[in-house]
């Protein structure tokens, strides 16, 4: 398992998280969930902060779990959000969207697989 890896992962879907969840545009715009004029619906913004706050909370996770047991179970939580988000955005988004929404989802799923399964401290 390569730790550092998965601690800049978290590290960084923490600080994302956080900011989605202060302003949900940052989100809500490059996954076409705007009005005509660019704007986030108060709908949509509702509903995306959660989503940062769990950001927030799986990465913060994978930046303090201790290593071993912990830091594996956090590493799979991460990635079952960030390949559960594929499946979802990619079945729901508007068109236009869907794939860039999904390719930046499997990456950030695949770098934490990839960083959980390889490395010289592997377990």
């Amino acid at each position: 398992m390569r730790t550092g890896v998965l601690r800049a992962v978290g590290a960084t879907t923490a600080v994302y998280g956080l900011a989605v969840a202060a302003r949900p545009g940052l989100l809500a715009r490059p996954s076409g969930l705007v009005d005509e004029g660019g704007r986030v619906p108060g709908h949509t913004a509702v509903s995306l902060r959660p989503v940062g706050l769990r950001d927030a909370a799986s990465g913060l996770a994978l930046v303090l779990a201790p290593r071993g047991p912990a830091l594996r179970t956090a590493a799979w939580v991460r990635m079952a959000a960030d390949f559960g988000d594929a499946a979802l955005l990619g079945a729901t988004l508007p068109r236009r969207a869907r794939a860039g929404a999904v390719a930046i989802s499997l990456a950030w799923g695949a770098v934490s697989l990839a960083a959980l399964c390889t490395g010289p401290d592997a377990e």
